[in-house]
């Protein structure tokens, strides 16, 4: 499975065609709390409600899409089993699952594994939840990358250019309640993460939640996801995480080396970041 980059938006100022509109039906569909109503799909895509109809009425026809009693769709068969053998498939992944499984053994912390897709992270894979802690993004699951572990760990990873063009490229009022209050907060952070080889969040996208995590890197170097062990700040406590985090690091660096990756140069990050944050005064 390719680990995109690129974000999945139509460019800025270009009309969206029939394939933009139907793959944003599609992504709607498959998001958690299915099935969904024609309603919910049309305000979450922005299109009109015979738009979405006739492009759910297509995805029926090939099994993409399904529809159920009263009025509302979910995934199809066909679209189930194509993501099954694409999973199936991914080298990483199935790196990645008996890592998963040996770090929730050994620490009894949720433990999982995502990948980037432009200024997100997507959650792919995860063991099985702790009683006293369940998974509040489920498989498929997006969230900002300046907003969870995994997101923090891969961002530290990327080169310093392509670093802050994420930062930077973050509406102001998207920092709004955030913990660590902007680009300079989570700049800190990063620093910290290049020093400890793995990156802390401490509840800055669920609150009460604290996570560890640390980048998957392949035989290029390139950043193409992040191990994870997450769980409530009382049972994930600071102890706990300087007791965990070189686990996390260690699981990280076992996937990476089975894609023939090495563990990105720790350092780098920090001192361009402070470079960075001197030069525009610790702007957020």
């Amino acid at each position: 499975m390719a680990k995109t980059v690129n974000t999945r938006s139509t460019e800025q100022g270009r009309a969206k065609g029939p394939i933009d509109k139907a793959m944003e039906v599609l992504e709607a569909l498959v998001e958690p709390g299915g099935p969904h109503r024609l309603a919910d799909l049309a305000r979450r895509t922005g299109l009109s409600k015979p738009t979405v109809h006739r492009h759910l009425q297509t995805m029926v026809e090939f099994g993409f899409a399904q529809p159920v009693e009263g009025g509302s769709y979910q995934v199809g068969p066909r679209l189930l089993g194509l993501a099954a053998a694409a999973l199936h498939d991914d080298q990483d992944l199935r790196l990645a699952r008996p890592v998963l499984a040996e770090l929730h053994r050994r620490t009894g912390q949720f433990a999982h594994y995502a990948v980037r897709h432009g200024d997100d992270a997507v959650h792919l894979e995860h063991s099985e939840s702790p009683p006293e802690f369940r998974l509040g993004m489920p498989p498929g699951g997006r969230t900002p990358l300046y907003r969870s572990g995994v997101g923090l760990a891969m961002l530290g990873a990327l080169p310093p250019g392509e670093c802050a063009e994420v930062l930077d490229g973050v509406p102001p009022r998207a920092w709004a309640g955030h913990p660590l209050g902007g680009a300079a907060g989570v700049r800190a952070v990063l620093r910290e993460a290049a020093e400890l080889g793995y990156a802390v969040d401490d509840g800055y996208g669920e609150p009460d939640v604290r996570s560890v995590a640390a980048p998957v890197v392949d035989r290029t170097g390139r950043v193409v996801g992040a191990i994870a062990i997450s769980g409530l700040t009382f049972t994930l406590d600071q102890e706990s995480v300087r007791l965990f985090g070189p686990m996390v690091r260690a699981a990280a660096r076992t996937v990476s080396a089975g894609l023939g990756g090495r563990a990105p140069a720790l350092g780098v990050v920090g001192s361009v970041a402070g470079e960075r944050d001197g030069r525009d005064g610790g702007r957020a």
